[in-house]
Order: structure tokens, then sequence, then C-alpha cells
């Protein structure tokens, strides 16, 4: 199992989206609902739910510096603003 930061692999990401079972899958419209996925794969359910409550996405902090960072421009102008009035 792997702690810390997901690096994004961008083969990974095509071989998902090209696999024959889910265009199998797709095309037959056989798909269970969102979340019921320890119906279908119990195991890789069990992973799945594991892995995402150990790892984080590397861009997370990237989007969260720039949320603050736009909180403080905003910030900024506001006072400007009321130092104005």
């Amino acid at each position: 199992m792997k702690f810390g930061f997901r690096v994004p692999s961008l083969t990974k990401r095509i071989a998902a989206r090209t696999s024959w079972k889910r265009i199998v899958r797709h095309s037959l419209g056989v798909k269970a609902p969102r979340g019921w996925g320890w119906l279908t794969n119990p195991r890789r359910a069990a992973y799945n739910r594991v892995y995402n409550r150990t790892t984080r996405a590397s861009c997370s902090f990237v989007l969260l510096a720039m949320a603050l960072t736009t909180i403080g421009v905003i910030v900024g102008v506001v006072r400007a603003v009321a130092a104005l009035l």
C-alpha cells in the first residue's frame, strides 16, 4: 500500500480509458450505480477505500495555495476600497 503523494501516470490514465472490460461493460449497458463497487469487486473496493484515505493528490496543495492567494488578493482590494471611503 502506498502512503503520501500520488504520482500522475499518463500511461495508466490511457490504459484505464481504453480497457476491453470498460468497452464491453459500457456497450452492454451493464454498470452498477456509483458506490456499488463492493458488490461487483469487494477486494478492489476495499483496496481503493484504503488507498484514497491514505494518499493525497499532488495537485491538491497547488490548488489550495492558489485559493489562499486569491483570497489574499480579494481581502487586499476590499481593504484598499474601504480605506478610500
